[in-house]
């Protein structure tokens, strides 16, 4: 029996479960940013030992939503979170947990995931990319995460679209998403988007899939948009690691077929033509569960 843990920007997961990724047990926490670093562990500390005193725990893995060096399970820093930098988070689990803790960036974690039980199994290489506060991306090769030199993480989110300096999360992230709605309210008011009871408060985007099915061409450019950036900052992916499958999870992930067959429609035009037809783009197949069920599988290693 083992633990998960998904640590990111605004959500807290902790899972028991087996080395097989099956899950038995979740608590489900909202992260409160202001109190940084300290409030998580807090969080941690308080809820822990009631899954270690239900379950025969044997190693806890976790996932971190910011680079990391998984050598030593020390964290690197937090783009989002103070109070994380150098922060010796597999030490201080084993600490309270009394049992082994892994700790790997949270993209690398959920690309596992992916590979060993939901969209990628029996391919090789298997690309992640999360889609949501943030974009991060994970490689498996042969079933295991792939590891540059430390901290090591596959960092497609800080690819440059251009020499100017727009990065791949400053486009396609959901925070850059929900930004793009906002401005429709001086650039096309009459949009659906525009008329949800919600707008200007955050989260816009989890309005774009009814937008779409109402055909609502505000929201068909914001996909093409989406797409066409997401392509291009893969096409970096494709031309360096070849991989069979990229598959597409976070929270603007959940835009569904919409999203994953514009993606996989952009993405030939940027890449060279001895590689057609490419590698086929797929929806994480498990969901809000790769980061865990990702973990679970790093304890069990």
């Amino acid at each position: 029996m083992f633990i998960g843990i998904e640590i990111g920007g605004t959500k807290l997961q902790l899972v028991a479960g087996e080395k097989n990724g099956v899950v038995l047990q979740r608590l489900k926490l909202t992260v409160n940013p202001a109190a940084g670093a300290d409030g998580i562990r807090k969080q941690i500390k308080e809820v822990l030992p009631k899954l270690m005193a239900t379950f025969g725990i044997t190693a806890i893995g976790v996932g971190f939503g910011g680079p990391v060096d998984w050598k030593v399970n020390r964290i690197c820093r937090s783009h989002q979170i103070e109070g994380w930098s150098e922060f010796d988070l597999g030490g201080w689990l084993q600490q309270i947990a009394g049992v082994t803790a892994r700790v790997d960036n949270d993209a690398n974690v959920a690309a596992l995931g992916e590979a060993r039980l939901g969209a990628g199994q029996g391919l090789s290489p298997v690309f992640y990319v999360t889609l949501g506060s943030g974009v991060g991306g994970g490689l498996i090769v042969d079933g295991r995460i792939y590891h540059g030199a430390s901290p090591g993480e596959a960092e497609v989110g800080h690819l440059r679209l251009d020499r100017q300096g727009t990065i791949v999360e400053a486009r396609c992230s959901g925070w850059a998403v929900d930004a793009r709605i906002r401005d429709l309210k001086t650039g096309d008011p009459g949009s659906l988007l525009c008329k949800n009871p919600g707008f200007g408060q955050g989260g816009e985007a989890k309005q774009l899939p009814a937008a779409l099915r109402e055909g609502d061409g505000a929201a068909k450019r914001i996909l093409a948009e989406l797409a066409e950036d997401l392509g291009f900052g893969l096409s970096h992916v494709v031309h360096l690691f070849h991989p069979q499958l990229i598959v597409l999870g976070g929270g603007l992930s959940g835009i569904g077929e919409p999203l994953r067959a514009a993606v996989e429609r952009a993405l030939p035009p940027f890449t060279m033509e001895a590689f057609a037809p490419g590698p086929r783009v797929a929806l994480a197949a498990l969901g809000e569960d790769a980061v865990p069920v990702g973990a679970l599988l790093l304890a069990g290693e």
